[in-house]
């Protein structure tokens, strides 16, 4: 029984990511859900609660899913910036649900706090070791490597498409990574030395 109500469980978290990737929270409809699902609407009620607590949990999955696959390196920023990216070209999805989430609720849940104050602490003990330039706050060096990170995939019109919204192509996807990776690198290079050249 646990385990089907697990694949159940599953099949529901990925129906609404879909919903929820397309529509939001507002325009999302349950109904959709549990049809996409092939479940019965009543689960989604007393597995989640209701569908802002679906949301939640879809974004808490999809943001879990991230930091497995992409792991924060605090030692390489442009590196983990490249990869961020990476996962997104994979999931262009994802980057709806973020921007949806941004629109509907814009603060940031206690499991995003907690994770990015770890973050945070560990670009700040990289800047008080040298290894990051420290005239940028921690706060803001972890900003910028997120935004530069995101930047394709939300800017208004669209350079993550083409006029007719297909994707990238192969060698123009290599130059936006490139320039994001080149962008972190260049603003959490160490301080040139006092004096030194």
């Amino acid at each position: 029984m646990a385990r089907d109500s697990n694949a159940t469980k599953a099949r529901l978290l990925d129906a609404a990511f879909t919903e929820f990737a397309t529509y939001g929270i507002a325009g999302a409809r349950v109904d959709r859900i549990a049809e996409a699902a092939q479940a019965n609407k009543r689960l989604i009620y007393v597995y989640y609660g209701n569908k802002e607590q679906l949301f939640d949990a879809v974004l808490q999955r999809a943001l879990a899913t991230g930091s497995e696959s992409v792991p924060f390196d605090v030692e390489d920023l442009p590196g983990y910036a490249g990869a961020v990216f990476d996962h997104l070209v994979e999931r262009p999805a994802l980057m709806r649900l973020v921007l949806w989430k941004q629109l509907e609720r814009p603060g940031a849940t206690d499991e995003e706090s907690t994770s990015y104050d770890g973050k945070i602490a560990a670009v700040r003990r990289a800047q008080e070791a040298g290894r990051i330039d420290a005239a940028v706050p921690a706060v803001d060096v972890l900003t910028l490597v997120m935004g530069l990170s995101q930047a394709w995939f939300g800017a208004v019109g669209g350079p993550a498409a083409d006029a007719a919204g297909t994707g990238w192509a192969a060698e123009r996807l290599a130059e936006h990574r490139a320039a994001v990776v080149e962008s972190v690198r260049r603003i959490t290079a160490p301080a040139p030395p006092a004096g030194g050249a």
